[in-house]
């Protein structure tokens, strides 16, 4: 099924070409289909091309998906036009009384502040707040995974000797939660991240559940609530050339950034990406969908505050 998104979105015509099927949202309303609503608060410094990647992995699944993105008024993106801000986004205070499916949180460039530090922090743990009692199933990613952890259980962050950049193989703590249907015994993520969680500190932790580990890479996927919250400390969203674009910026910069592992063909720069990522990827993010999402979600959304935690995981 095809994914709606806002008309002229710029995603819209790279993903066609991509034989990527989406819908305006002229034409899903004429459709007589109840969508799944997916919410994604977009912090990614290039909004427009983290855009596409998440529609590209939503929109590979037979459910119909309708998406919406939100920006926080506490802060002014500096590399996004404010006219496409203004004309594809919402600000908090136009949705706060609506319910959602689904929501997603991106990483954010601010991992070496501390959260209390970060301007729009207030703003920020006041969208997780709400999205405990408006949304089925929340999806934070990298740098959001670690806000969220330490905002709901205090979980601290700790800093890296150097940047952990590349991609890594990965395994399942339990293969039979659903969120794994489809996986083999290992699986690759990428990673680009200064920051991380350590195991001993999430083990301390009543009510967060480690899904996945590397040894390379470290905790990589978390849940809790039975699934209502989903943490990804990697980047599986990533397109094929992500991590290439982040070392040409850095190099240029530089900022010193050591080559990403396990990513150039040869470990050489000037060949293309090995890339061993995006089968997975779909695969979470379908599991997400169908199983933590499209069959716990009620139908009517105004129903999502009796809900409580997701109780059966099994097969």
């Amino acid at each position: 099924m095809p994914v709606k998104i806002p008309d002229n979105l710029p995603a819209i015509e790279l993903l066609k070409r991509e034989n990527i099927f989406v819908m305006s949202s002229l034409r899903a309303n004429e459709q007589d289909i109840r969508p799944l609503r997916v919410l994604v608060l977009n912090l990614m410094p290039l909004k427009i091309s983290t855009e596409t990647d998440f529609i590209r992995l939503l929109s590979n699944n037979p459910l119909q998906v309708e998406m919406e993105f939100l920006r926080l008024e506490t802060h002014v993106s500096k590399n996004t036009p404010q006219e496409h801000l203004e004309l594809f986004y919402k600000n908090f205070d136009e949705l706060s009384d609506q319910f959602y499916d689904g929501f997603i949180v991106t990483g954010a460039p601010v991992e070496m502040l501390s959260f209390e530090e970060v301007t729009y922090w207030d703003e920020l743990v006041k969208i997780f707040d709400w999205a405990r009692v408006h949304v089925t199933s929340s999806l934070y990613i990298c740098w959001a995974s670690q806000a969220a952890l330490y905002h709901f259980y205090g979980v601290e962050k700790v800093p890296l000797d150097s940047k952990l950049f590349g991609v890594f193989k990965h395994s399942a703590s339990d293969k039979k939660n659903p969120i794994f249907r489809g996986f083999d015994d290992e699986f690759y993520i990428p990673h680009s991240r200064h920051t991380t969680i350590e195991r001993e500190d999430v083990l301390k932790k009543e009510g967060v559940c480690i899904l996945s580990e590397s040894p390379d890479a470290g905790i990589a996927i978390l849940n809790s609530r039975g699934g209502r919250e989903f943490y990804l400390t990697g980047h599986s969203e990533y397109n094929p050339y992500t991590l290439h674009e982040e070392y040409v910026r850095d190099v240029e910069k530089g900022a010193g950034i050591n080559l990403p592992k396990n990513y150039y063909r040869n470990d050489d720069p000037t060949q293309e990406p090995l890339v061993r990522w995006t089968s997975h990827a779909n695969l979470l993010f379908n599991n997400w969908l169908n199983y933590f999402v499209y069959q716990e979600t009620p139908f009517d959304l105004r129903d999502l505050p009796k809900m409580g935690d997701i109780q059966s995981q099994g097969d």
